[in-house]
């Protein structure tokens, strides 16, 4: 834990939250506009991010999204590749490499998606907060501004940065829409009037509304309060995890500038300016240590090195460093608890290939119609009922059929005779199954379909039949 200023109880900064006011009600944060060369990469960086987020719904892989996540319909397609309900597994593998994958990130280098790629401070650092610091000014104009009584000026400023905010929001949830239902389907809902889609409308409503509330008045506190991740962190981290750091034995015992040199020699490189609590969108004090508020976007570390720069002295008193590279001046990366997790992680991974690689471009499921039995026939023959359902999982047309392994057993389709699945599409029908009496051994027998996909059988599936027993 960082050494802290001797005058202060040095865990009081841990008895509440930077967002939250003595009485408990909210208190507004106003970061001060920072700039540096982490902002600029930080900057860059994010116009990449946005690119690809609201071109994703636009790429098409053979005429179908890149990226489709339709929980509606329970249809997901991951860089190109389809996933139904039956597909759950290799969806589970999915998550499960993305959640160690979090995990070895945290542990080596600490909250540092939070602060580059996380859609909240993507959006409210480098898009919504720019709009208001181009609007209302910087902290102490936005204070002043927010003081004042309602003029002309405040109604103004207050109406162009909302109506912005708005549009914003509206770009925001088309685009989320996109992603869930197609951007073929969100054009549609947005060319007729809302009475002939009325479900979509209110989802891009709702969707609106919660962005608007979210990057106008929540803030922070989506970060604080909402995301579970902050917390998390705190049973990832360790000595030898990097994050946003301040160097306290470099930069303690604190303060200002002294004409007197004796003085300033006793001191460290931290001249108390407290900019770096300044330009902090969560309200923190970095010099207080690893905190779960802290969202390592590097504000700070821009701040203070404008600041040593000034007063001549070596940039880097707040960086991404270790407690062990502070403690000791050396680091190690590699841990055993990294290790541990990158085998993990590599096991998730060469399952997931191997899974994805042998499953089969057509579902099918055949269960025993649901309440009966058997049902006797003309000419001492014994039928079954079946439920099936079919799954096209490419994208081409594909003909299946289904033939009993057994050729005493045959199989009597109801209803539609062609099972010709388009791409992407779902069947669900009946079929009988017949079998003379005669060759009943016992009340219930396995049977052996065969699976065939354009003449060729690529699976079996086994089901039971039952009937009286020939005596």
């Amino acid at each position: 834990m960082a050494k802290k200023n001797e005058n202060l109880d040095p865990e009081k900064f841990r008895d509440a939250i930077g967002t939250v006011t003595k009485e408990g009600g909210r208190n507004w944060i106003y970061p001060k506009k920072v700039s540096g060369k982490f902002y600029r990469w930080r900057t860059y960086f994010s116009w990449l991010l946005l690119a690809i987020l609201f071109a994703g719904p636009f790429i098409k892989v053979n005429g179908q999204p890149w990226l489709l996540f339709n929980f509606f319909e329970r249809q997901f397609i991951i860089f190109g590749a389809v996933f139904w309900p039956q597909d759950t597994y290799l969806l589970i593998f999915l998550l499960l490499i993305f959640v160690v994958f979090i995990i070895l990130f945290t542990v080596v280098f600490g909250r540092v998606f939070c602060g580059w790629a996380c859609p909240q401070t993507l959006f409210m650092e480098m898009v919504f907060r720019k709009i208001e610091y181009w609007i209302e000014g910087d902290a102490n104009q936005q204070r002043k501004l927010n003081s004042m009584p309602w003029n002309a000026e405040k109604i103004r400023k207050k109406t162009l940065k909302m109506s912005l905010f708005l549009l914003i929001s509206l770009l925001i949830s088309h685009t989320v829409m996109a992603y869930l239902i197609g951007i073929e389907q969100v054009k549609v809902i947005v060319m007729q009037p809302p009475s002939e889609n009325m479900a979509g409308f209110l989802g891009l409503l709702a969707f609106t509304g919660i962005f608007l509330f979210v990057f106008s008045w929540f803030r922070e506190q989506a970060c604080i309060v909402v995301c579970p991740y902050g917390r998390l962190q705190g049973v990832m981290l360790d000595n030898q995890s990097i994050n946003v750091s301040y160097d306290y034995v470099r930069g303690e015992p604190r303060g200002p500038i002294r004409k007197n040199k004796l003085e300033n020699d006793a001191l460290g490189d931290c001249v108390d300016c407290t900019l770096c609590v300044q330009v902090c969108p969560t309200g923190i004090d970095i010099r207080n240590g690893v905190q779960m508020e802290c969202v390592n976007c590097t504000a700070c570390m821009d701040a203070c090195d404008e600041v040593m720069e000034k007063v001549d002295r070596p940039k880097g008193l707040i960086r991404y460093a270790s407690e062990e590279s502070i403690q000791k001046g050396t680091s190690k990366l590699i841990t055993g608890r990294v290790k541990a997790y990158s085998a993990i992680l590599l096991l998730l991974i060469s399952g997931f290939v191997g899974l994805l690689s042998t499953r089969t471009d057509l579902g099918a499921t055949v269960t025993r119609f649901r309440g009966m039995t058997y049902q006797e026939r003309e000419g001492d023959k014994i039928s079954n009922l079946y439920e099936l359902t079919l799954i096209n999982k490419t994208f081409d047309q594909q003909q299946v059929d289904l033939v009993p392994e057994d050729p005493a057993i045959s199989l009597e389709r109801v209803g539609d005779t062609d099972w010709n699945l388009q791409g992407q599409t779902k069947f669900e029908g009946r079929f009988f199954l017949v079998k003379d009496q005669e060759d009943m051994i016992v009340p219930q027998e396995t049977v052996v379909l065969l699976l065939q996909q354009n003449g060729e059988t690529i699976d079996k599936i086994e089901t039971s039949f039952m009937g009286p027993v020939n005596k």
